[in-house]
């Protein structure tokens, strides 16, 4: 009984591990345009940051959590428990083998939802960087283009004195 604990307790810590996180911020670094105000990059940033968790949705993370992780969970545990009964052909033997069955279902559920968030980020990233992009920022491995025309910035207003 005490096995059975202590697996039970190893996949549930599995499962709580195995949570797919949004992205809150990138993972990339974009520089200012040349001579681009400090503020309207700031502003731009924010715009582009708040896009890109747009278009990747919230409730994609919520989905890719409830079908990767718990799923194979709650089928290794199926699993687990009839190969057990199967096998031992007894209760205890049942028993182990959904311990096992969900210990194994959690893992391979828990790599499913690393994946789908490493995934989530190359989205948002790639979304972050085609905004910034536009905004004619500097983005690493993209080249500024060279048939457009700098953009112009009205120079600071002067001070009255």
């Amino acid at each position: 009984m005490k096995h059975v604990l202590r697996v039970a307790a190893l996949a549930a810590a599995s499962l709580l591990g195995a949570c797919v996180e949004m992205p809150y911020e990138p993972t990339v670094a974009v520089m200012p345009a040349p001579y681009k105000p400090f503020e309207v990059f700031q502003s731009e940033d924010q715009m582009c940051r708040g896009y890109a968790q747009q278009q990747i949705g919230g409730q994609q993370a919520g989905a890719a959590n409830n079908n990767g992780t718990a799923t194979g969970a709650v089928a290794g545990t199926a699993i687990g428990a009839a190969s057990g009964a199967l096998i031992g052909q007894s209760a205890g033997a049942a028993g182990i083998g959904a311990g096992v069955g969900l210990l194994a279902g959690a893992a391979v559920g828990s790599d499913y939802g690393n994946r789908s968030s490493s995934y989530l980020q190359y989205r948002y990233d790639l979304t972050y960087e085609q905004c910034m992009y536009s905004k004619g920022n500097q983005v690493p491995n993209f080249a500024p283009p060279s048939n457009v025309a700098p953009p112009r910035y009205a120079p600071p207003p002067r001070g009255a004195g």
